[in-house]
């Protein structure tokens, strides 16, 4: 079984879907996980992904969202 902890939850402006952060610990001494998921009307999208991911994703979108800052 794993535990569950709950970290953000927003809701993106244009198209409304809902996206929500958990911490995933798996039992036994497990990985654990970052799970996104994303909530378009009753259609689920979720990931689970590892910390190094976690890092190269959140890096690509700052360098993204500071690119729009100087538009």
């Amino acid at each position: 079984m794993a535990e569950i902890t709950a970290l953000a939850k927003f809701k993106v402006p244009l198209g409304s879907q809902e996206i929500e952060l958990q911490q995933i610990d798996h039992a036994e001494g497990g990985m654990s996980l970052l799970r996104i998921r994303i909530r378009e009307g009753k259609r689920f999208t979720i990931f689970d992904i590892d910390p190094e991911s976690a890092e190269q994703w959140a890096a690509a979108m700052q360098t993204w969202a500071k690119s729009q800052e100087r538009k």
